[in-house]
Order: structure tokens, then sequence, then C-alpha cells
């Protein structure tokens, strides 16, 4: 792939890292209790699509599996439904990811918002089918706010990679 014009060329992750922000995230989903508050954004979500978009050889739709049946256990939600709309936002961000990486990552929000809004109904219908509730409006600003998270944890988890390696004078790069 041809890099895009003035993008800077970063280091490889380091797959520890990846693993780390993970955790942390699932950790930081179930010390917030979305269950109890329905408008907070899904952090693992947000890191966890962030993961499939840039790293999609090494976190794909198991690992969204994985962590949203997790999530489910911890909520004592209906198991799978944290899964199944992990796993449809992981489809679809896979599949829009060579599109997303060709812009800065302000402008990739305008990219993953169907993403989170299709997290967020996949979530809705399961919630409506399963437990016959209709979903609280408060509800519709979740996917905004992840949206609103993703440069901001972008640049965060970007950060590493963008480390000043050993300089040399013969290779500029």
């Amino acid at each position: 792939m041809i890099m895009p014009a003035g993008k800077p060329l970063l280091l490889p992750v380091n797959p520890q890292f990846i693993v780390l922000s993970l955790v942390l995230a699932l950790l930081l989903n179930m010390l917030l209790g979305l269950s109890a508050q329905a408008w907070l954004p899904d952090v693992l979500a947000v890191v966890l699509m962030f993961w499939i978009v840039h790293q999609p050889l090494r976190v794909g739709l198991t690992t969204a599996f994985v962590l949203g049946l997790a999530l489910d256990v911890h909520e004592s939600a209906l198991l799978g439904q944290n899964a199944l709309a992990y796993v449809c936002m992981g489809f679809f961000a896979t599949a829009v990811h060579r599109r997303v990486l060709w812009f800065p990552l302000r402008e990739q929000t305008v990219q993953v918002l169907p993403v989170f809004v299709l997290g967020a109904v996949v979530e809705w219908l399961t919630r409506l089918i399963a437990h016959d509730a209709w979903p609280h409006w408060s509800q519709l600003f979740s996917p905004l706010l992840q949206t609103a998270l993703w440069p901001l944890l972008g640049a965060l988890l970007l950060a590493p990679q963008r480390r000043a390696h050993e300089r040399d004078d013969i290779r500029p790069l």
C-alpha cells in the first residue's frame, strides 16, 4: 500500500501494548457500570474498533467476541448481547479499515460513526427482543460520545508508535 502524502511512518506496534490497552478498556467499562448509565460511551468498543481498524491481523472478530462475552458476564446481561454487537461492529470496521486509514484521526470520526451507530442498534434490538423493553432516549448519546472519543483515544494509542528511535544520519526515516 502506498502511504498517503504527509503521513508519518509509524513504528511497529507492540502486541503487549494492544493487550494492555484492551484489558484497561475492559476494566474501565466494568468500573463505569454502563448498564446503569446507558448514555456513557463504551470505551471498550472504541479501543477494540481502533485496533481492528489499525491492526486487523492481530485483533479481529474472535477478540471482539471474547471481550463481548466477558462484558456480558460482568453485566449479567443476556449472554451474547454485547458479543453480537462487538462482532457486528468489528465486521464493518474490518470492511472499512483501508478507507479509514487514509484520513487523519479527526476526519476518521465521520467514517466510524456508522459503525458505532450499528453497534448501538444491534444492542437495542437485542434488548427489545429479549427483554421486551423499549430503549431509553438517553442511549442515543452513547454512539456520539464514542465517536467523539475516537480522536482522543487514537492519539493516545498511536503515541508509542511515534516514539523517537535511535537517530541515524544515514537513514533519514
